[in-house]
């Protein structure tokens, strides 16, 4: 799966390159929203910086506030069905949740800080679509 640089507008406001900013990143990516809006609306909802995390109880409706809509890859005991892999993925705007990641997908090419497709073997769990 081809991958392209893109921090989501992080460094119009910030200066720093290794947070763990990934959920505002991959929704701003997606969404084709601002990063400072993304991180803003986070903020105000978790009543702290998302540069550092999102807390999963928000997740679903930062996501659904932007657009997203949640499709689901997998269920407990299932196994993984999809991959961090083109073939596997629906075109379009989809911001994809991994083990620990979250990552932004357009027309099948990773748009990230870096390569979290582990040569395509990385799970989908499921993802919004934008």
């Amino acid at each position: 799966m081809k991958w392209v640089y893109n921090d989501g507008g992080r460094s119009n406001y910030f200066k720093a390159n290794v947070v763990g900013d990934c959920v505002t990143r991959s929704i701003a990516i997606a969404s084709k929203r601002d990063y400072k809006e993304v991180y803003d609306f986070i903020r105000k909802l978790q009543h702290k910086s998302p540069r550092n995390g999102v807390d999963n109880k928000y997740l679903r409706k930062i996501a659904e506030h932007f657009g997203g809509v949640w499709t689901a890859t997998m269920t407990i005991g299932s196994g993984c069905k999809v991959h961090l892999q083109e073939d596997e993925l629906p075109k379009g705007r989809l911001v994809c949740s991994c083990s620990g990641h979250y990552t932004a997908v357009i027309d099948g090419v990773i748009n990230d800080t870096y390569d979290p497709s582990r040569n395509e073997t990385r799970c989908v769990y499921g993802y919004y679509k934008f």
